[in-house]
């Protein structure tokens, strides 16, 4: 799927993935959410990820408008150790509940489309319009922290839902 090009698109994309992961998520009970399926990952792990990734996108916004320098993804980590990284995340949010990580996403969003809805093409789209944007957007950012992540977490649930139902018919 190409990546949005305008605000408007931006906010289309996102509300409509939102959906379709939400409606997945609602199919969800705790006992499958908590269940170790690939890699040993969660459901509640992967949603946790995607809730905390758009809240470090707010830290890089937040930062650059501040005339802060920004460190992607994370101070002390780069691009290569996003598997340590995200480690620490789940780690850190180990003690959340179910509920937790679905109302910390269902916030998250929340702040990214009012965020959206209060920018312009031209804040959105300009290219290098930070030093840590590189040839990505803050529009493209966005997508990548919202959209294309509930793309993906709705991929890897229904993947393990599917994988729940075939061994429960066993």
């Amino acid at each position: 799927m190409p990546a949005a090009t305008s605000r408007e698109e931006l906010l289309s994309i996102t509300k409509r993935e939102f959906a379709k992961l939400n409606r997945t998520l609602d199919t969800v009970s705790q006992d499958i959410a908590l269940t170790p399926f690939e890699d040993g990952l969660t459901i509640k792990d992967i949603i946790g990820h995607r809730a905390h990734w758009i809240t470090l996108y707010f830290t890089w916004v937040d930062g650059a408008r501040a005339g802060e320098v920004v460190e992607t993804p994370a101070p002390g980590y780069k691009w290569n150790a996003l598997k340590a990284y995200n480690a620490a995340v789940r780690q850190d949010q180990s003690d959340l509940t179910w509920a937790n990580v679905r109302e910390a996403l269902s916030e998250q969003h929340t702040r990214l489309m009012v965020f959206f809805e209060g920018e312009t093409d031209a804040s959105l789209y300009t290219p290098h319009l930070h030093p840590w944007m590189n040839d990505w957007t803050l529009g493209r950012w966005g997508e990548a922290a919202g959209a294309s992540h509930y793309r993906s977490a709705n991929k890897f649930v229904r993947a393990c839902l599917k994988a729940a139902q075939e061994a429960s018919a066993e």
